[in-house]
């Protein structure tokens, strides 16, 4: 997360169509350049290679980032048939090659094998923590990196084009989903080898393309101070969390770090259906106070805005 001393308290979440080339701390940067924001972050890295949904969080959206990276996610993916690369993706050495070409039939007989809850190994190239340390810098710097296979998500594989040297799909996933490692192992059931060429993550939870801002249109906006109609609520990710509001001295009480047992029978069931340890967003005078966790009937707080 980028921070500075200075800058304006500006609170929200901004969804920009990174660009291919970027990485996303230089995408952050450059909207907190716009803005002049005092804080910043954002919602699940997109490697440089990739272009698409980021969103960026300003200010006391950066407390909501966790609900943000957990949404469902939504790729459009090329892969390219018959080759292998280090890195799993267009910018690794060639490992290995193949003459085999997987047909379209026998491209969507495997999809069914990669659907649902399936066990991946993410790529040697990717930013898990192996003791302490980034995959991508041992593998970079020539040290064996093995990691683990890990549960994922994948609800749905689209075939959107298909030719003798690749493939181009849709990929509906949730979150910790790795494409490049798709790639890799879909050639690999197929007898083949592949790695991915072109990545583009259409959306992150309900922020799609239709509510980001281009990089194009971000330096237009840098001159016309117009950046604040781009700006979403903190609670725009917040759309899958059950959602409680409390009277003013409750939220006070909450507000500092106190547990609250709302006073309102109808809250106080609710709460009681949810079960111990449920999430849920609190508001106040119809702004968002706080992410709560319910405890024993009661609302302690997890992360409390300072708005």
């Amino acid at each position: 997360m980028s921070r500075r001393r200075n800058g304006k308290p500006i609170h929200g979440w901004i969804v920009f169509d990174k660009p291919v080339g970027m990485t996303s701390t230089q995408a952050v940067a450059a909207i907190r350049r716009v803005t002049g924001a005092a804080k910043a972050g954002h919602g699940g890295t997109l490697d440089p290679l990739a272009s698409g949904i980021l969103p960026v969080a300003l200010g006391e959206a950066t407390k909501t980032v966790a609900w943000a990276m957990s949404g469902a996610k939504r790729y459009r993916l090329t892969i390219r048939w018959g080759i292998a690369t280090a890195s799993d993706d267009a910018e690794g050495a060639v490992t290995e090659t193949s003459d085999i070409r997987p047909s379209e039939a026998d491209l969507r007989a495997a999809l069914p094998h990669f659907t649902g809850e399936i066990m991946q190994v993410p790529s040697t190239y990717s930013a898990i923590l192996v003791n302490g340390k980034r995959a991508y810098d041992l593998a970079r710097a020539g040290e064996e990196v093995n990691l683990a296979a890990r549960p994922v998500r994948i609800d749905a594989i689209e075939v959107i084009e298909h030719s003798a040297d690749q493939a181009i799909l849709e990929v509906a996933c949730g979150k910790g989903t790795y494409m490049r490692s798709l790639a890799r192992d879909l050639g690999r059931h197929l007898g083949t080898c592949a790695h991915l060429t072109a990545l583009r993550r259409l959306c992150v939870g309900s922020l799609a393309l239709d509510r980001a801002i281009s990089m194009d249109k971000l330096d237009e906006l840098a001159h016309i101070n117009g950046l604040s109609e781009h700006l979403l609520p903190i609670e725009t990710v917040l759309d899958d969390i059950p959602a409680l509001a409390l009277t003013e001295a409750e939220a006070i009480c909450l507000r500092h770090g106190q547990t609250v047992l709302p006073l309102s029978p109808t809250d106080r069931t609710r709460i009681d259906q949810l079960g111990n340890g449920s999430i849920v967003a609190v508001s106040a005078g119809g702004s968002l106070l706080a992410i709560a966790e319910t405890d024993m009937g009661k609302l302690r707080p997890v992360r409390v805005m300072n708005i």
